[in-house]
């Protein structure tokens, strides 16, 4: 029960530390968001910029603060703030309020019950009150000089009981407000030392991260620790909350004076999300807090699919991390908070169509594992196998029917020739991993050593992979010429380079190698000798890597032991050393007369190495006309 209420109470203070920290943003957004004359005079022009300069540091200053720290500001802030209201009721009601004939109307027009003057008197009263108590509170002022400031408070409205003059009413408010600034002036003033402190602690702490650990670190714990993904979410959330509210109390205003009741229609729900959606993405604070929100949504998306589908791998969850950093540099690249808002929402559907066709790219990531993990060891449950082929199908379906519906509706360009094509290539994934799946699912069914599998599965692949190296030459003329053309940036260029050094460079480059060592292992395995027939019942051994009887052939090492072809070609992958003893498999083609040995050292009946059949051409030829497709394999 004790733990409980102690994660209850550290929750709450997350939530507190998290709402103490949007206002910073809100503040930085309108500066940034804020229009100034600069035909002002210099003078002016310098004071606001003086200003905004502020604003922004005290603001950033503030939202990295510790927990604490923050904390004791806003206990501070409130303070004053409190101050400050009960100084504008004094001199509002000393001034402006008749207490003895007095209706009051709420913020919305509507007009409460009329109070006569003492009732509402006692009314101001108790709410000064309560503001001066507060006021004590929070700056934590000590018994007698709380008394005085309460007093201090209470003394303006005590003038309505003995009814002076009006000025004099509103020179004891004046004087009452001067009172209490003055010893709020001393109480910050004797903050200042914690402040000092604080200010000082905060900038050893950042130097001493700074040169332990570097400046990466330094802003990944910051990043962290004042929570900022959650603080802008809610940011964005709650702008577009506020912005919601307003936008439909003027849209039910507008269309009740015009005496149209129904103002829900389809048309003005579309109207009212397109302004959201183009306010919601104005400058670069509200695409972070966007980007923030669409990290939760498909974390929370990752998080379901890889429950659906069954796997548990903690490399898979990446989707809430990888899905707003591309959101987000699609924005910097397509300049998205600096278009025109019609503009702004066409590039944002684009954008969006992009990140969805990413998202799913990084979907059939997280069931390809599984898919090949279930079919490579034979799982028999329909039940494990139905989720991952039931997503591996919406995998297939939404790429087409996203193609369609684009094609449908917009012209050829760029953009829509980038889509169609990450489209495609998401299509052919599924093929190739469905293809895989089907061969493995054949091979556990008939249970048998299935030797031309391994040729099988790579000549698929390698098809796939060469075929989306293609896909990745292409969407690179496709940017070069969007670039070139329609709108080149210093980003966009980056974005290039980037893409042809990791995916078409390294891609190429891994390929390549993967086709030497593989064309290697093969040239490897022909070069040894093979046996076949009535020799091969008399080894009475099994496969040292698989441990499986020998049904058809088995291949001999130079150490004179035996394993299937395909076992031997697949550690040969790995490493150039036989599994049993370690000593080199290659060797130079030679005369050779041994005595093949088993892996038990058992004699072979009759074993002169020329009574047995050389291997065929066959794989050589097959190696050989591969060479041709997996030239350009990436893999």
């Amino acid at each position: 029960m004790a733990s409980a209420n102690v994660r209850i109470g550290q929750q709450a203070l997350t939530v507190l530390d998290v709402a103490f920290r949007v206002p910073c943003i809100f503040i930085i957004d309108a500066i940034f968001n804020s229009y100034y004359d600069p035909g002002s005079g210099w003078a002016g022009t310098a004071g606001k910029i003086l200003i905004r300069v502020m604003g922004i540091v005290v603001s950033s200053v503030v939202l990295v603060l510790s927990q604490k720290a923050l904390f004791k500001f806003y206990t501070l802030f409130f303070a004053v703030l409190l101050g400050v209201v009960a100084v504008l009721i004094n001199y509002y009601a000393i001034s402006h309020i008749d207490f003895y004939s007095a209706y009051y109307k709420a913020a919305l027009g509507v007009r409460l019950v009329p109070r006569n003057g003492p009732t509402l008197w006692l009314g101001m009263a108790v709410v000064q009150l309560l503001f001066g108590m507060g006021y004590v509170v929070l700056l934590n002022i000590q018994s007698v000089f709380a008394a005085l400031v309460v007093l201090d408070v209470m003394i303006p409205l005590w003038g309505l009981i003995i009814e002076l003059p009006v000025d004099v009413r509103q020179l004891v408010a004046v004087a009452s407000g001067l009172a209490l600034a003055l010893n709020t002036a001393v109480c910050l003033a004797l903050k200042l030392k914690w402040f000092y402190y604080s200010c000082r602690y905060v900038y050893l702490l950042v130097r001493h991260m700074y040169r332990i650990y570097g400046l990466q670190l330094l802003v990944e714990d910051t990043w962290k620790r004042i929570h900022f993904p959650d603080v802008l979410r809610v940011f964005w959330l709650t702008r577009m909350t506020a912005q919601a509210i307003i936008l439909v109390y003027v849209v039910k205003v507008v269309r009740h004076e015009s005496g149209e009741h129904s103002y829900l229609t389809s048309d003005v729900f579309w109207d009212l999300f397109s302004n959201l959606i183009i306010s919601g993405c104005d400058s670069t604070l509200t695409v972070l807090g966007m980007s923030a929100v669409i990290s939760s949504i498909a974390h929370y998306l990752g998080l379901s699919i890889l429950a659906f589908i069954g796997s548990t791998e903690e490399e898979d969850k990446r989707l809430g991390f990888v899905a707003p950093v591309l959101f987000f540099i699609l924005a910097l690249q397509t300049g998205l908070s600096g278009l025109d808002p019609e503009e702004r929402l066409v590039r944002l559907s684009r954008n969006m169509c992009l990140l969805l066709t990413a998202i799913l790219h990084f979907i059939h990531g997280m069931t390809d594992p599984v898919l090949m993990s279930l079919s490579a060891s034979h799982v028999s449950s329909f039940r494990r196998h139905f989720p991952v082929l039931l997503v591996s199908l919406c995998l297939f379906v939404l790429p087409v029917v996203l193609s369609y519906t684009l094609w449908h509706r917009y012209a050829l360009n760029t953009w829509l020739f980038a889509v169609t094509a990450f489209c495609v290539e998401l299509c052919l994934k599924v093929v190739v991993s469905l293809t895989v799946y089907a061969l493995f699912m054949v091979d556990g069914y008939y249970n048998v050593l299935w030797e031309k599998l391994d040729d099988y599965v790579y000549c698929v692949r390698s098809t796939g992979n060469v075929i989306e190296f293609v896909f990745g030459v292409i969407m690179f003329g496709n940017g070069a010429y969007t670039m070139m053309f329609e709108a080149g940036s210093k980003i966009r260029a980056c974005m290039m380079c980037l893409h042809a050094y990791f995916n078409i460079y390294l891609q190429a480059k891994n390929g390549w190698k993967t086709f030497i060592n593989r064309r290697t292992a093969v040239k490897k395995i022909n070069s040894l000798p093979e046996v076949k027939g009535g020799q091969l019942r008399d080894i009475e051994d099994v496969c040292a890597i698989c441990y499986q009887e020998f049904a058809t052939s088995a291949r001999i090492t130079p150490c004179q032991h035996y394993f299937h072809a395909l076992c031997l070609r697949k550690w040969l992958y790995i490493q150039d050393t036989c599994p049993m003893c370690h000593q080199k498999v290659y060797i130079e083609e030679e005369a050779r007369d041994r005595v093949p040995f088993n892996n038990n050292g058992y004699v072979a009946p009759g074993g002169d190495l020329g009574q047995f059949a050389e291997p065929g051409g066959a794989e050589a030829a097959a190696a050989a006309g591969m060479l041709l497709v997996v030239c350009l394999l990436f893999c």
